[in-house]
């Protein structure tokens, strides 16, 4: 079955790593399970950059998205990859810049 992009679906083992990644996020930055949080992969085609992007993305409040990337596929993703907790608020988006990634 293909996905909307043209690209075959992820198995259980995908999955089961996205959620991994959201869990390892949640309890990083102290997050309430109420929080929402984005992990997606993003393919790259720069040339340089790495094949797959892991994206991270969470709300901690309606106007504060924090985001980061982790350049590995979510599958390759360890705890170790994730961005310490005292840089949470150097992971904030200005809205009026935004990033250049999503």
């Amino acid at each position: 079955m293909l996905s909307l992009g043209g690209s075959p679906r992820k198995g259980p083992d995908h999955l089961a790593a996205i959620r991994q990644v959201k869990d390892w996020v949640r309890v990083r930055f102290s997050l309430d399970e109420d929080v929402a949080i984005s992990v997606s992969e993003l393919a790259c085609t720069t040339p340089g950059c790495p094949p797959v992007d892991t994206v991270v993305a969470f709300w901690t409040a309606p106007e504060k998205r924090h985001h980061f990337r982790i350049f590995k596929a979510a599958q390759d993703v360890t705890e170790d990859d994730l961005p310490p907790y005292w840089m949470k608020d150097r992971l904030v988006v200005d809205e009026i810049m935004g990033c250049p990634c999503c």
